[in-house]
């Protein structure tokens, strides 16, 4: 297809920014062990199979669990291939009671994830488009609705979609020589996979919607002076200064109590409101459609 004229491209994405303001306007009160793995050759003859690793980690790290995007080849960006492993993986581990900590990295030196693929998205018609950012939609929903605390550790360049998949999750962290943007704009497109809503609810709606309305790119340290991530850190020779923080995290967060304890705390707490005049109303309200009027007894 030819390129667009330099005015139609300007007109175009004028048209994406005003999408961006519309969407960001609906938007509601925000509510591997400790060292580095061998690196592998990559090359465009790794399996598809082979670009998401899920790994599980032992004895200290037991309860955490590693998705390490591993498609050097394109930029980790979102392919259906990758989609639907992530989906896979992911409906996995929300049933998983050995579950603690979910961290989401790149075993690609310098690439977080580069957004959607938009060579594949180039090859497909124009009806299969829509299904496709809806599936990526999806998945990101599914992160972000884990029942388990979720890392992004982000050593790398997370554009696009790749910030957008960062920002279902939890907690970010990121080396100083990282750079995040949602750039959709530039494409005369706007983000389909949760940006205008979740970057907002992140740093406030003002500074959101200049990022998205510039296409604008920030480093480490810029995206933690505006609470883009929890913390920055120096990349380190092996290039996962940020996946070692991830994991360091991670570990504070594994000392909960396992799942039979924890039913049990509920079932107390729950037996403490029983007896309430509260429960009650509330009761009575749902019966009679109306508010219910709570007075803390």
């Amino acid at each position: 297809m030819a390129a667009a004229a330099p005015g139609a491209l300007g007109a175009l994405r004028t048209v994406g920014v005003r999408l961006v303001a519309a969407c960001c306007a609906r938007l509601g009160p925000a509510a591997w062990a400790r060292g580095t793995a061998p690196r592998r050759g990559y090359s465009s003859e790794v399996k598809t199979e082979d670009e998401l690793r899920v790994r599980h980690l032992e004895e200290e790290n037991r309860g955490i669990v590693v998705l390490g995007i591993n498609r050097a080849y394109g930029k980790n960006a979102l392919s259906k291939n990758l989609l639907k492993m992530l989906s896979k993986a992911v409906d996995a581990l929300k049933s998983d009671k050995k579950v603690r900590t979910i961290i989401i990295r790149s075993e690609v030196p310098g690439i977080f994830c580069a957004g959607a693929d938009l060579k594949e998205r180039a090859k497909m018609h124009s009806s299969e488009v829509g299904p496709f950012v809806s599936k990526i939609r999806s998945v990101i929903n599914d992160i972000a609705n884990l029942p388990v605390p979720t890392i992004a550790a982000i050593d790398g360049l997370a554009l696009g979609g790749g910030l957008e998949l960062a920002l279902a999750c939890d907690i970010r962290v990121a080396a100083s020589s990282a750079k995040m943007g949602l750039v959709e704009t530039k494409l005369a497109i706007i983000p389909g996979g949760g940006g205008t809503q979740r970057l907002p609810r992140a740093i406030g709606m003002s500074l959101a919607k200049e990022l998205i309305f510039s296409a604008r790119v920030l480093d480490g340290q810029e995206a933690k002076a505006v609470g883009l991530i929890s913390h920055v850190l120096e990349q380190n020779q092996e290039g996962d200064a940020a996946y070692r923080k991830a994991l360091d995290l991670a570990r504070e967060f594994l000392p909960q109590v396992d799942l039979v304890t924890g039913l049990a705390i509920e079932e107390a707490c729950y037996a403490q409101t029983i007896s309430t005049k509260d429960r009650l109303e509330g009761l009575l309200a749902f019966k009679e459609k109306r508010p219910p009027r709570y007075k803390g007894e």
